[in-house]
């Protein structure tokens, strides 16, 4: 009797198994064979047939675009048994991605993918001249039911303004505009965007003010409008981004005196507002930003004293880069005090006293830039403080200042300084080209490589080099 019940239980178990697989291999093949409706089908071959040219046939070369014949860029998901296209890339991202054409057009059967969530063109629309292409006004409605993600990146041919319309695609939660002939102002009804991350509008000829409607924007996590020609002041409004991670600004027309208020960006960890017009001083609210990790503010006519900010607050500062400022007063010690500063720019400013030993100190520094200004008195730093820093330590142009003779080697001593009782020389700094600039795209942020930067990663790469053999 008891084997009778183990033969009939072990029947029972080889049953329910193969029950198990026969479901199991019957969803799988629900799935692949899910069918794709026509008119979709058919508004996704129009569409990608608008960019790359007449020559694409897809119903021959993809019969089944979600299925066993999927296009570069094109992604489906499966929704209420149907395939319907949720993102659509175009662009020669991949080797295999759809290359525009020259002639590209823009056709309505693109709106009709009403399920889509992304969408991006990428080196598209790139005839400015003999093809010059503005952004369809309307008809972006009908992607607001699912749209997320937005993205028109290095198109030199678009032009014109960006459309109001993009306003209302309440569900968008990233808005990139990069490096494209974009004009006119920036649209209001953008703050409306409530479920906006990020909103990146950078490289392209846009001006007028920034909107206070941007300070609506309570989900942004990184705002970028660099590379612009944005002019007026920054909007009080922005203060209220509690959740701003990176606030790039830089290289516009912007002017004033930086907002009390933007002390509330408590979660900022980079500012970038280099190369604008910026006046009025250091104002107080930065040392209340203290998770900042980079802050770029050079090339801005503010003016005050360096020793008016407690810089011991930014403990967590690796980028510190207030280079050509009109900056006046000394050399604040709590610098000395910021343990994670890589890179220090004090440099063409009206800075005056001495130059604090400790500087050499930092556990982390790869450049110190102090030159063109008026420091005083005697270099106390080691031969060994000089020889690995190389040109990346900056004191040249400050002509009251001089270093201690006496080293082994003439190599390992500050270039372009005087040996005290020594008459000083001027370094003309031409051939040195000292902008910065931070790029934001993808949610981060690189110092552009070229003149005093290109040097800095150059030598810094040698010396770390030369460390690890």
């Amino acid at each position: 009797m008891k084997k009778k019940l183990k033969c009939l239980s072990n029947f029972f178990l080889v049953a329910f198994f193969i029950l198990f697989l026969c479901l199991q291999c019957n969803c799988e093949d629900e799935s692949m064979e899910a069918p794709m409706e026509k008119w979709e089908q058919e508004a996704l071959y129009s569409a990608i047939q608008g960019f790359v040219g007449k020559w694409w046939n897809g119903s021959d070369l993809y019969p089944d675009p979600c299925g066993w014949t999927p296009i570069q860029g094109v992604s489906c998901d499966l929704i209420d048994g149907l395939w319907h296209v949720t993102e659509l890339r175009i662009g020669p991202i991949h080797d295999n991605s759809l290359k525009c054409a020259p002639n590209v057009v823009l056709t309505l059967y693109i709106f009709s993918l009403k399920h889509l969530k992304s969408l991006s063109f990428f080196n598209c629309f790139n005839s400015p001249f003999h093809q010059p292409f503005k952004i369809q006004t309307d008809m972006w409605e009908m992607l607001s039911g699912n749209l997320e993600s937005l993205e028109f990146r290095s198109n030199s041919g678009l032009i014109g303004g960006i459309p109001e319309t993009f306003g209302h695609l309440q569900k968008l939660q990233s808005l990139v505009l990069v490096e494209n002939g974009l004009s006119g102002q920036l649209p209001t009804n953008l703050g409306n965007l409530v479920s906006l991350k990020r909103l990146v509008i950078s490289g392209n000829k846009i001006s007028g003010e920034i909107p206070s409607s941007f300070g609506g924007l309570k989900n942004l996590l990184i705002l970028d409008l660099s590379r612009n020609a944005l002019s007026g002041y920054l909007p009080y409004d922005l203060g209220g981004l509690h959740s701003l991670l990176k606030l790039d600004l830089s290289s516009n027309q912007l002017g004033g005196q930086i907002p009390e208020k933007m002390e509330n960006l408590q979660n900022l960890t980079l500012l970038d507002m280099s190369n604008n017009r910026f006046s009025g001083g250091l104002t107080k609210s930065l040392q209340e930003m203290i998770s900042l990790k980079e802050l770029v503010l050079s090339n801005n006519p503010t003016g005050g004293d360096l020793k008016s900010i407690k810089w011991q607050n930014l403990i967590g500062l690796s980028i510190l880069d207030l280079a050509n400022m009109n900056l006046t007063g000394g050399i604040p010690d709590s610098i000395s005090e910021l343990k994670k500063l890589r890179f220090l720019g004090l440099n063409n400013n009206k800075l005056t006293g001495g130059i604090s030993q400790k500087l050499a100190h930092l556990p982390n520094v790869s450049a110190i830039y102090l030159n063109g200004n008026n420091l005083t008195g005697e270099l106390q730093f080691s031969e060994m403080f000089y020889g690995k820093m190389g040109r990346r330590f900056g004191a040249w142009n400050n002509s009251n200042l001089c270093y201690q003779v006496g080293f082994s080697s003439t190599k390992n001593v500050p270039f372009g300084v005087k040996p005290c009782g020594e008459e000083q020389v001027t370094i003309h700094e031409t051939l040195i080209n000292e902008k910065s600039h931070a790029i934001t795209s993808l949610g981060c942020s690189t110092f552009g490589v070229e003149g005093l930067w290109f040097m800095v990663i150059v030598e810094i790469f040698i010396f770390e080099l030369a460390f690890n053999l």
